[in-house]
């Protein structure tokens, strides 16, 4: 028997990936694409939806923004990737099996993980009660239903002072005037950018409308209030949730080393420290660099997706994996949907001073909004154009590794 005839007859390595989110769709679009045409590799989506989440637009869709409706095996044609779809209620690292809805099982010899985060609805009384979120397309269409039956001078407040706080509370309070919109959080608005972009930012809240309070600790959420340490409370008419992220439990349950948070520890090329078949990427993630462990971006997350990819395919080939790095390079935040603001940073994360503001802009951040998709297009035709990202140089580098 010739070699092409082993290799024809030999049953496919099995590559399952979990969770169809910016990482797991780059995850599955790269390797698939690296691999078309062998027979001895099959790459399997598995997601509890059909059709792609925006997450980066889920606060437009909170005040009435339809969603795009992207298709996850429209996505997918043309790379050899198959599609389940169907909620991941088990993982057993043991036996390599992967369980979705219960009765159907997967069974992989390569699992990557990326099943990312959600608000953290769990470690304050009444919020997963009386609280809205921005998990879903769903979710976000439920609260823009409260928001349109909300009566004039009804309040809105938005737990939670960073990035989706600021994007959810401007949006609102552009789109619905006539509603009071506070923003509570413990920190402040913009805290991280610099001068002049924070100051932007602070203008853009007040001309809008949107009281902000900071140092503010929400102990509880009521129908009609939440709560403050210190035993104030403020008048909510509705409530949305954006403070801390929480992973799915499915990963500690299965094994893999974990993190406090839940999120699988992983080695410098994204495998899991205890468990060498399983990647993990994205939010599920817990990836170090030399600034310290990443967070849950989606700049940050489409690399890691595509860089476990990469890492599969140079293992099947009999090759070693190479270290991921990873630098940020900007954090843009809507004011509304005709304003935002744009702070570049070191790979770090360090506010640099140059920053965009106004309609330049708006442009820049719906650019990249955008850019997924043109790059899971390239993707498909030219595989290694997905391959390019900031580094980060000497603020990611660990030691050790090169």
């Amino acid at each position: 028997m010739s070699a092409q005839q082993a290799e024809d007859t030999a049953a496919p390595h099995r590559v399952v990936i979990l969770g169809a989110g910016y990482a797991g769709m780059s995850a599955a679009i790269q390797l698939a694409a690296r691999g078309k045409g062998r027979k001895d590799v099959t790459v399997t989506l598995v997601n509890a939806q059909e059709h792609f989440t925006e997450r980066m637009r889920l606060h437009s869709v909170a005040t009435g923004r339809k969603p795009a409706g992207l298709s996850i095996p429209e996505l997918l044609d043309g790379t050899g990737a198959h599609f389940v779809r169907g909620w991941v209620t088990a993982v057993d690292t043991a036996a390599r099996t992967v369980y979705v809805d219960d009765d159907r099982v997967l069974p992989y010899d390569t699992l990557v993980y990326g099943l990312g985060g959600t608000a953290d609805t769990s470690a304050v009384p009444g919020s997963e009660d009386h609280a809205y979120t921005l998990n879903s397309v769903q979710d976000a269409e439920l609260l823009a239903d409260r928001l349109g039956r909300l009566g004039r001078g009804a309040t809105v407040v938005v737990v939670g002072s960073g990035l989706t706080g600021i994007e959810s509370a401007a949006e609102i309070a552009e789109r619905y005037p006539e509603l009071d919109v506070v923003l509570l959080g413990r920190g402040e608005p913009g805290a991280a950018m610099n001068p002049r972009a924070r100051a932007y930012l602070h203008a853009a809240l007040d001309r809008l409308g949107v009281r902000v309070r900071t140092g503010a600790e929400v102990v509880k959420v009521l129908p009609d209030a939440v709560g403050l340490a210190g035993g104030e409370s403020v008048a909510a008419d509705a409530v949305l949730w954006t403070c801390g992220t929480r992973v799915s439990p499915l990963a500690a349950a299965a094994g893999p080393a974990v993190d406090e948070h839940g999120r699988i520890v992983t080695d410098a090329t994204l495998r899991s420290v205890s468990r060498p078949e399983v990647y993990a990427i994205g939010d599920a993630a817990a990836i170090r660099q030399g600034y310290g462990v990443m967070h849950g971006t989606c700049q940050g997350g489409m690399p890691t997706g595509v860089h476990a990819a990469l890492s599969i395919d140079r293992v099947l080939r009999g090759k070693r994996p190479k270290p991921f790095r990873f630098g940020y390079y900007h954090t843009p935040v809507s004011l509304g949907r005709g304003d935002a603001v744009v702070q570049f940073t070191r790979p770090d994360g360090s506010p640099r001073r140059m920053c965009l503001t106004g309609r330049t802009a708006v442009r820049y951040k719906e650019t990249v909004t955008a850019s997924p998709w043109p790059t899971y297009g390239r993707m498909k035709k030219v595989p290694a154009s997905g391959a390019f990202w900031p580094r980060g140089g000497r603020f990611t580098r660990l030691r050790g590794t090169r």
